[in-house]
């Protein structure tokens, strides 16, 4: 098992790499990643439909979501929300701000491609036809409450969910064995679901997986397209980055970097 303070140091160096590696192989990495996280989030929808009460049904969505993670992490992809720890190596000078957030804007927008081209197989493939129904109205609904949500509570469950993914990539990188790194990956998604915090690119999938049913199955639902942006997505994203690049990626620069780089207070 890797040690935090040497867990730190490969973040640092890691930064280069991700930063210096062709856009257009950043770019199909996040499309894969965006659609491993939605096909997480669907079969966390599907487990859970109808499940009573809903703490059960929270419980097994927690279960089942971490797959999407599981997927990105061993089979390779560029991640919103753990990239944030990329912040790392810019307060280690390794890479530039401009580096990091030119990073992140590209795999955002593969997240963003890869999240809603499976919202739309799941639709048109009919997918959602499960259960007489039912599944296609819990999709449409949960994709109108994220889309209403005050915008300080989706900010704030933004920085929740984050936290707790940084983490769960930071403990997947520990482990040597591909058993260990999943294990440790599990366990903080499995809260984050259960707690119903909000991760951007699930959302990326949640929310035009719902919006594209009230037109393939028919079912009414308020689903705003400025809401999917400006209630849910703008302050959702604004939370994951404030979660991971600072709180997570921050803090242990704080707690280990500095002081190996010299800076500690005399």
């Amino acid at each position: 098992m890797h040690l935090p303070s040497e867990l730190i140091k490969m973040y640092s160096l890691l930064g280069s790499t991700k930063t210096e590696q062709p856009v257009f192989k950043t770019f199909i990495l996040a499309i894969f990643a965006g659609g491993f996280i939605a096909l997480g989030a669907l079969g966390s929808q599907i487990v859970s439909c109808g499940v009573v009460p809903v703490a059960a049904g929270r419980v097994l969505s927690g279960l089942i979501f971490p797959i999407g993670l599981a997927m990105v992490i061993i089979a390779g992809g560029e991640l919103f929300t753990g990239n944030c720890l990329l912040f790392i190596p810019v307060l280690d000078h390794q890479i530039s701000l401009l580096d990091f957030f030119k990073n992140l804007a590209i795999v955002y927008l593969g997240n963003m491609v890869g999240s809603c081209f499976i919202a739309f197989l799941v639709n048109y493939g009919h997918v959602l036809s499960l259960y007489n129904g039912e599944l296609v109205k819990a999709v449409v609904t949960t994709a109108s409450v994220k889309a209403n949500m005050p915008f300080i509570d989706a900010f704030f469950k933004g920085i929740l969910c984050n936290v707790l993914v940084c983490i769960a990539v930071w403990a997947s990188q520990a482990a040597e064995e591909l058993s260990g790194r999943i294990i440790a990956l599990y366990l903080p998604i499995f809260l984050f679901v259960v707690c119903g915090f909000e991760h951007s690119v699930a959302n990326m999938y949640f929310i035009p997986a719902g919006m594209i049913a009230q037109h393939v199955y028919g079912v009414s639902g308020n689903t705003p397209f400025f809401g999917f942006f400006v209630s849910n997505l703008l302050p959702v994203t604004l939370g994951n980055l404030v979660g991971g690049s600072i709180l997570v990626g921050g803090g242990y620069y704080l707690a280990y970097l500095r002081s190996m780089r010299g800076y500690e207070d005399d």
